[in-house]
């Protein structure tokens, strides 16, 4: 088994994973480097350059571990994303295709029917529509602050599951004091949990797992292959308490009601946060910056 495997196996008790222990280190390194580069035009090619493989082996081996090509998993996760921001921000259609890389806004109506089932406008109402009556049988209000939070880094581990599951934040210590990072001189950092898709538009769920830190200490730490580290930007974001992680379902959706009603804060589409307290966990939604 290598480090991502040995990685997932550690972490199994925390993120019930499928068949994150069959994915390796390299395969993980193609698919967020897929999810990375969406919004640019680099091919299949630059991605072998960099994991040392040709072309043809990375599609062999993606193929075999994901069930999908890698340029039909990068199209999956441009339809997730724009899911995502036609339900929680007001993005206008042809503005949401142009953020997913589609220059041609037929192209990209077409594309999304046949992912969806529907058109975006008619996706976008129907999902409203669900959340809206979702949130008044879930008959729940959360209150929430706004917040600008500093540029940082984070060192994560992808892990992958079917369907979410997470445990408590009482177990997150102690599962992620077997990662594999070697901490010397970052005194200051949180953990922290980035939620690629809450609402598993795309397949497999993907949750990245580690710490954040404000310290540029980061940069010199020696990774192992199934760990990578990320700038964080500055960013305006809506802090919500939640007492668990049940929680997140219902307050995503009494955030995105608020932000598509233009009751609330206008949400980014992004992905979500959630760091462990004393007393819950605290989830960080990204806000589109004030006008």
């Amino acid at each position: 088994m290598d480090d991502a495997g040995i990685t997932a196996h550690r972490f199994r008790g925390w993120w019930h994973t499928a068949r994150a222990d069959t994915i390796s280190h390299e395969m993980m390194r193609a698919e967020v480097w897929l999810q990375d580069t969406l919004n640019s035009s680099a091919g299949l090619d630059e991605l072998a350059h960099r994991i040392g493989y040709s072309p043809s082996q990375i599609r062999r081996r993606f193929r075999d571990v994901f069930g999908i090509s890698p340029g039909a998993y990068r199209d999956r996760l441009r339809m997730a994303k724009a899911a995502r921001l036609l339900v929680q921000t007001p993005m206008s259609v042809r503005d949401v295709s142009r953020e997913c890389s589609y220059g041609n806004h037929s192209a990209f109506t077409r594309a999304f029917q046949r992912h969806h089932g529907l058109t975006p406008r008619r996706y976008r109402r129907q999902r409203q529509i669900d959340l809206q009556l979702q949130l008044r049988q879930a008959q729940c209000h959360f209150v929430y602050q706004t917040d600008e939070v500093p540029a940082s880094y984070a060192l994560l581990t992808r892990l992958y599951n079917t369907p979410l599951a997470l445990d408590e934040p009482n177990d997150w210590q102690q599962h992620l004091a077997t990662a594999p990072l070697e901490l010397g001189g970052l005194e200051q950092h949180s953990r922290l949990a980035i939620v690629q898709d809450h609402q598993r538009i795309a397949s497999p769920a993907r949750l990245d797992l580690g710490i954040q830190t404000e310290s540029s200490a980061a940069m010199d730490l020696a990774l192992p292959p199934a760990f990578r580290l990320i700038s964080l930007p500055r960013q305006r974001i809506a802090r919500l308490h939640l007492e668990t992680v049940r929680q997140l379902g219902d307050a995503m959706c009494f955030m995105s009601c608020r932000s598509f009603s233009g009751e609330g804060e206008v949400l980014k589409g992004e992905p979500l946060q959630l760091v462990p307290r004393s007393q819950g966990l605290e989830l960080r939604i990204p806000l589109r910056e004030s006008a």
